[in-house]
C-alpha cells in the first residue's frame, strides 16, 4: 500500500530589465466543477463501468482537466483492461479504489507511468482520480471513486472525472482492503450506447485476493495509494 505525498506549488516572480518588470507567470486557469459543452456532449469523454453488483456506473470525463490521464483510461478501456478486475481497496466514507488487475493494489498496465496532472478540480462525492505511489509521476491504470468530500486531497491528486450516474452501484461495492468477495468490474467501455459484448474466452478473469492487505490498513484521512 503506497502513502501518498503531494508537493507544493511555487510561485515564480519573473522579473526583467529597465525599463518594465516582465508580468508575473500565469496561475493555472481555475477550471468549472461542471465540464464544458463540447466536453460533455462528447461520447468519448462518457467512461462505463458495468459492476458484479448488477449496477452500472457513468463517469464524465475531463481531458479538459488531465488529457493524458483520460487518454490513458479511454485507451485501457477499449482494450477491455479493466474487464474482470476487482475493487480492491474500499473504505466507508473515503472511496473505492480498483483498475489493478493483480488484485493486490501493485498491479497496472504494461503502459508507461504517468506524468502527474494536478488540477484545481476538487475531491467531491463522486470524483474519480489516478491513485499513485510516492513517486507523484507513478499512476497508470489505478483509479478511485470517492464517497465523500475530502480537501486534504484536493491538488495532490490527478482528477479525471465524476461520476454522473450509478452512485448506488459504487455505495454496494464490496469494503474490505481487500474485500473478502469484492466487486469487480465486469465491463468497462467508452461511449454512448450498450455495453459492448465480452468475448467468452475473455470474460471476468479470475483474480487471486491475497488474504490479508500488504501493509496495515489506512484511515480514512490517508490518501488513496497502491
Amino acid at each position: 500500500m503506497k502513502a501518498l505525498l503531494a508537493l507544493p506549488f511555487l510561485a515564480f516572480a519573473l522579473t526583467a530589465a529597465k525599463p518594465a518588470p516582465s508580468p508575473a507567470a500565469a496561475a493555472p486557469a481555475e477550471l468549472s466543477i461542471n465540464p464544458p459543452a463540447a466536453i460533455a456532449a462528447d461520447p468519448n469523454n462518457h467512461f462505463h463501468l458495468q459492476l458484479s453488483n448488477g449496477g452500472t456506473v457513468t463517469v464524465q470525463l475531463r481531458p479538459d482537466a488531465a488529457p493524458n490521464s483520460v487518454q490513458r483510461i479511454q485507451t485501457l478501456a477499449s482494450q477491455g483492461f479493466y474487464n474482470g478486475t476487482p475493487f480492491h481497496r474500499v473504505i466507508p466514507g473515503f472511496m473505492a479504489q480498483g483498475g489493478d488487475p493483480t488484485g493486490t493494489g501493485g498491479g497496472g498496465s504494461k503502459l508507461p507511468n504517468l506524468k502527474a496532472e494536478f488540477n484545481s478540480l476538487p475531491h467531491l462525492r463522486g470524483t474519480v482520480a489516478m491513485a499513485r505511489a510516492d513517486d507523484q509521476d507513478s499512476a497508470n491504470s489505478q483509479f478511485y471513486i470517492m464517497y465523500a468530500p475530502n480537501i486534504s486531497l484536493d491538488g495532490k491528486y490527478t482528477v479525471v472525472g465524476r461520476v454522473t450516474s450509478g452512485m448506488a452501484a459504487v455505495d454496494g461495492i464490496a469494503q474490505g482492503e481487500p474485500p473478502q468477495n469484492p466487486t469487480r468490474i465486469l465491463n468497462a467501455w467508452i461511449g454512448d450506447g450498450p455495453a459492448p459484448a465480452l468475448p467468452a474466452a475473455t470474460s471476468a478473469p479470475a483474480v487471486t485476493t491475497p488474504a490479508s492487505p500488504a501493509a496495515a490498513p489506512a484511515q480514512e484521512t490517508d490518501a488513496p495509494g497502491n
